[in-house]
This record gives structure tokens, C-alpha cells and sequence, in this order.
């Protein structure tokens, strides 16, 4: 048998071809099914945690508490704060990073004390922590108070961290500037250059922070003040007027008198005329004054008794308020030179020792 009898008698035999079999789209098929199925339950689980993850910074934490505080220490990271916070109240800390990093703010963690409400969403929560929004604490310094007094409140604060609790005053002053530079006068007193005010601050916050704040509030409403006083007053500093402004703000029981007060001091400055002025011995008594003022007290000169030496005492008596450095500035122009308490919270102004007698007689010596 030939050759080309072999072929031509069995026509179904020839060289081999590639396989190719109609189940193989289908196949194709099955799988591009697949794959979209695979890529629409994963989207639909992304947009399930997405709203499960929306749901959650949205939803209101339960303390239990009216408010929990937590600090973040400086140079602390997303993370950290998140973990500090787990701490102290219900929230998933790896959420609430996530939470952070998707809204972009991770990196915008401010260190402070916080003060947390019961309640708050953990998006409100990061928010609180980027913006700084820490947990502010009031200390209020009354006009008329003394340095010492400051000191206490100060050092009686439980939001405060206490660093010169025990410093005697010159180690502050020294804290404060070593050279006070600025100062009208070289400062070597603390009483008088602090202003009296209510200070807000983080808690936290140290009170040599706040000291700074009112000595250089003083400073800047002095020399304000100084710059606008009324001509021909008889200070030779504007500390001298510091000095006037702190008596008068201990001599006043109405604010609308101080200008009158002052003028009656003035008066009697530019006369030559001792002060005699109360508050001045009561200062410098100190601690030993127990509340009654006694003819001997009047009577034992010191550095601070107006009865005995005249002109100004060396340093100011208390921290005035800003309305009485603008009254020892800006004095009322009257021909007073004496005053008398009523007993109501005013007095009674007189210019000759004579009126002023009757006015004692008729305020203090009722009945007696």
C-alpha cells in the first residue's frame, strides 16, 4: 500500500491541529462571574466597614461620669493620646487612629490636660485633641489684695503645678526676669506689680507661667497710664504713682470716689502734709495685725506709718486695680484735704481740719 493510498482511504487522519474545545468560554465566563462577584462583596464590605466606622464616630460614648480627664504629654502621637484615652473612657483606641488618619488629622495631636464630657462622639474627641481645646482652669486675683495673698491662691490651686511653693519672693522676681527690664523702676519689692484679674489657663500650667502673665500685665497698663496722666502730678516715677494708686485702692469702698480719694492725697502730697492713711500701718504690720488698729500702732514709726514720716511709704501696699492707677494719674481736682468714712461705703470730704472734725463727730462719734 502506498503512501497516498493510506491517506486517500482514510481522509480523517492528517497531521495533528491545536485542541480547541467549546467549553473553554464558558469557563472565561464563570470566572469574570466570579471575580465581579469577589469585587462587589468586597466593595460591599468596604462600604459596610465604612458606615459601621462612620456609625462609630458618630455614636456617643458612655463614661458612667459627668466628665473624665486625661493628659497628652508633649510630643505624644495619634496613637499614644489614643491609648491614654482608652484608659480612662470606652473608646477603641485603633479606631479612633483610624478615624483620625482618614479625616487627615493624625498628625495635628496637641499636648495639654483634657476634660472630657460623657457623651462626646470619638469625631468630637478628635477634634478636641487637634484643636488644643484642653480643660481651662480660673484663678480670680481681687483688686486690692496683697502679693502674699496672690501667692496663697496660687499656691492653694489644685489646677496649678506648683514650682515656686517655699521660693522666697526675691527668688521670684528673679525667676520672673533677672533684670526686669521694662520696669519703670528697678523692681525690688513684689508688691504692686502684678495685676489684680481673673486668669484663665490649661490645666496644668505652671503658676510662675501665670506670675509672668499678671507682672507683665502691671507693666503694660502702667506705663500705658503713665504716658496719659494728668500734667503737674506729683510722682516723681511712675512707680511713685503705683505706690498712690495701691492706697487708694485700699482707701476706697466706691469705685466713683477713687478719683476724689486721690485728689485728696495729691492735695496733701504737694502741701508737705502727712498721708495718714490707715492701710499703709496695717500693711506694715504684716501678719501680725489681728483686724484692730491700735493708738500705739499709730504711734510706732516705721517705713510704712503715714502718721510719722511723710510722703509716700517705699513700696506699694497692695495690687491695684486699673481704674485706681488711672485715679492716682488723672486725681480729681478738688480743695479736699481730709475724708471720713460714713459708714455706708462713702465718706465725706473736707477741705479745712475744722469741717473734718464735725464729720468725724458726726460719722464715728455717734452715741459716744
Amino acid at each position: 500500500m502506498s503512501l497516498l493510498h493510506y491517506y486517500s482511504g482514510c481522509p480523517c487522519r492528517g497531521p495533528a491541529l491545536p485542541i480547541t474545545s467549546t467549553r473553554h468560554p464558558l469557563v472565561f465566563q464563570t470566572l469574570l462571574k466570579t471575580l465581579k462577584a469577589l469585587i462587589f462583596l468586597a466593595i460591599l464590605t468596604a462600604a459596610g466597614a465604612a458606615g459601621g466606622l462612620w456609625w462609630y464616630s458618630e455614636h456617643p460614648l458612655v463614661f458612667g461620669v459627668e466628665s473624665v480627664d486625661f493628659t497628652v504629654a508633649p510630643g505624644s502621637s495619634m496613637r499614644a493620646a489614643a491609648r491614654q484615652a482608652a484608659m480612662v473612657m470606652p473608646v477603641h483606641a485603633d479606631l479612633l487612629v483610624l478615624i483620625a488618619r482618614l479625616s487627615g488629622r493624625d498628625t495635628q495631636i496637641k499636648a495639654g490636660s483634657y476634660e472630657i464630657k460623657d457623651g462626646i462622639t470619638p469625631l468630637a474627641l478628635i477634634d478636641k485633641l487637634t484643636r488644643g481645646d484642653v480643660a481651662m482652669q480660673e484663678l480670680g486675683i481681687p483688686e486690692g489684695w496683697t502679693f502674699r495673698q496672690f501667692r496663697a491662691a496660687l499656691d492653694a490651686h489644685a489646677g496649678v503645678e506648683h514650682t515656686t511653693a517655699g521660693l522666697p519672693d526675691a527668688a521670684i522676681l528673679a525667676m520672673l526676669e533677672k533684670t526686669l527690664a521694662g520696669s519703670p523702676a528697678p523692681v525690688v519689692h513684689p508688691e504692686g506689680w502684678f495685676f489684680p484679674d481673673t486668669y484663665l489657663f490649661a490645666k496644668g500650667s505652671k503658676d510662675i507661667d501665670i506670675l509672668r502673665r499678671a507682672h507683665r500685665a502691671m507693666k503694660k497698663r502702667l506705663a500705658a497710664e503713665w504716658e496719659r496722666r494728668a500734667p503737674g502730678v506729683p510722682y516723681a516715677s511712675a512707680y511713685e504713682a503705683l505706690i498712690m494708686a495701691s492706697i487708694v485702692e485700699k482707701e476706697t469702698g466706691q469705685a466713683k470716689e477713687r478719683p476724689q480719694i486721690a485728689g485728696v492725697f495729691v492735695n496733701r502730697l504737694r502741701r508737705g502734709m502727712l498721708l495718714q492713711t490707715d492701710p499703709t500701718i496695717i500693711y506694715g504690720l504684716g501678719v501680725g495685725f489681728d483686724g484692730n488698729l491700735r493708738k500705739r500702732d499709730l504711734q510706732a514709726d516705721g517705713p510704712y506709718n503715714t502718721y510719722t514720716r511723710a510722703g509716700l511709704p517705699p513700696t506699694p501696699i497692695a495690687l491695684p486695680g486699673l481704674a485706681a492707677i488711672q485715679a492716682a494719674l488723672k486725681p480729681a481736682r478738688t480743695d479736699a484735704l481730709y475724708f471720713v468714712a460714713r459708714g455706708d461705703g462713702t465718706h465725706e470730704f473736707s477741705a479745712s481740719l475744722e469741717a473734718h472734725n464735725r464729720a468725724v463727730n458726726k460719722f464715728q462719734r455717734r452715741g459716744g
